[in-house]
């Protein structure tokens, strides 16, 4: 019973953290600012210093996107750290896995990948980035020739 009162409070205070959460986030060319709730809704949209008045739409309509896309972005990041907590009991053992595990690709799809702004390397990334420097042929064993029977000329 203690487990399952510890995951209701963790769930409650996520959600009121993300009751309560909007980012906001402007265009490269700092004409458009836009702000969006936890759920990615668009609850705000500014043209800034009158900037539009002088943008051929579809570079107004680009500025927009940029601005809305790099908010929701960040909004999703925002929703993944505050349910993690959630996720992470799982891995204790406080929720059954096949319950609290959580596919955040295929929630957010690719949103937080391919407009992730660099954030430094984590203990993830690091991980992820091991795995695809591995070499695809397997290492020489020890007192091994490395690869000398693939030169030109070896018999």
């Amino acid at each position: 019973m203690a487990h399952l009162k510890a995951t209701e409070e963790a769930a409650a205070k996520a959600r009121g953290e993300l009751d309560a959460a909007s980012v906001t986030a402007r265009s490269s060319d700092r004409s458009v600012r836009v702000v969006v709730g936890a759920k990615g809704e668009m609850t705000s949209l500014e043209f800034l210093d009158g900037r539009y008045r002088t943008m051929a739409a579809s570079q107004l309509s680009a500025s927009v996107l940029e601005a809305a896309n790099a908010a929701r972005a960040e909004m999703a990041r925002r929703v993944v750290d505050t349910l993690e907590p959630l996720t992470r009991m799982s891995v204790r053992g406080i929720v059954p896995a096949d319950r609290a595990g959580v596919d955040w690709d295929s929630i957010f799809g690719t949103l937080i990948s391919e407009t992730s702004v660099d954030q430094g390397s984590t203990a993830a990334s690091r991980f992820r980035d091991e795995i695809h420097e591995d070499d695809d042929e397997p290492a020489t064993p020890p007192g091994g020739r490395g690869g000398a029977d693939k030169r030109q000329g070896s018999v």
